[in-house]
């Protein structure tokens, strides 16, 4: 029985860390990664499917003056971060980061860890443009997530929601959670789809990868 996305994660909060960190291949180097990754100092960072913020748990240790905007659809997960970083400066917005309005040229960096892998290329398209736009010249969006490990995983998965939204009358548009990665080639292809000039691969456990999409700056156009 698939359940919606907010109550899925809020009926977990309890456990969801210790799952996260010991569930996940490499979770324990890959959330400190992740926040090497992201620019330091008094910098805007947007960080999508927030969460309780997990890679912020060592990027404070980094950057404790940094701003983050955390965009996630729990209640309980907010709260939750809201309580770990509370000296910190964080805004915090309950929605879809499909739907939210993430500005122009606000933020020095934006990050999204395991949260992308439930939408289609062309949901993250759109939202990747979104993201180019919203980003600071030079900017760069830091993704890591887990990948199907070929185009045969990622129809199969896919054609399964498909299959179980039909048989519990679900429409499109709804956000249920099911894990419907695509393959990092089409994750990089979505991405220089959306505008980023540069993506590459930075780093990998398993089938979880650390991905940058740098936005284009002045020197590009030369």
């Amino acid at each position: 029985m698939l359940e919606k996305m907010d109550e899925f994660f809020d009926a977990r909060l309890d456990g969801y860390e210790e799952h996260q960190l010991t569930c996940i291949d490499g979770a324990e180097e890959f959330y400190p990664f992740t926040a090497r990754c992201l620019p330091k100092g008094e910098v805007d960072i947007l960080d999508l499917g927030c969460g309780t913020g997990l890679e912020l748990n060592e990027y404070f240790k980094l950057s404790p003056t940094s701003r983050v905007t955390g965009i996630d659809l729990a209640k309980g997960m907010l709260a939750e971060m809201k309580r770990k970083f509370s000296g910190r400066k964080l805004t915090l917005i309950c929605g879809s980061y499909f739907d939210v309005d993430l500005g122009r040229e606000a933020y020095d960096g934006i990050v999204s860890v395991e949260s992308l892998h439930h939408f289609t290329k062309e949901e993250k398209t759109g939202l990747y443009k979104k993201l180019v736009t919203a980003l600071r010249m030079g900017g760069s969006f830091i993704l890591t997530d887990y990948f199907a490990l070929s185009d045969e995983e990622e129809a199969m998965l896919r054609a399964e929601l498909i299959r179980l939204k039909k048989e519990q009358g679900i429409e499109d548009g709804e956000f249920y959670h099911y894990d419907t990665p695509l393959t990092v080639a089409h994750e990089v292809g979505a991405l220089k789809n959306a505008g980023f000039m540069s993506v590459e691969v930075l780093k990998s456990w398993g089938a979880t990868h650390t991905i940058r999409a740098t936005k284009w700056s002045c020197s590009d156009e030369k």
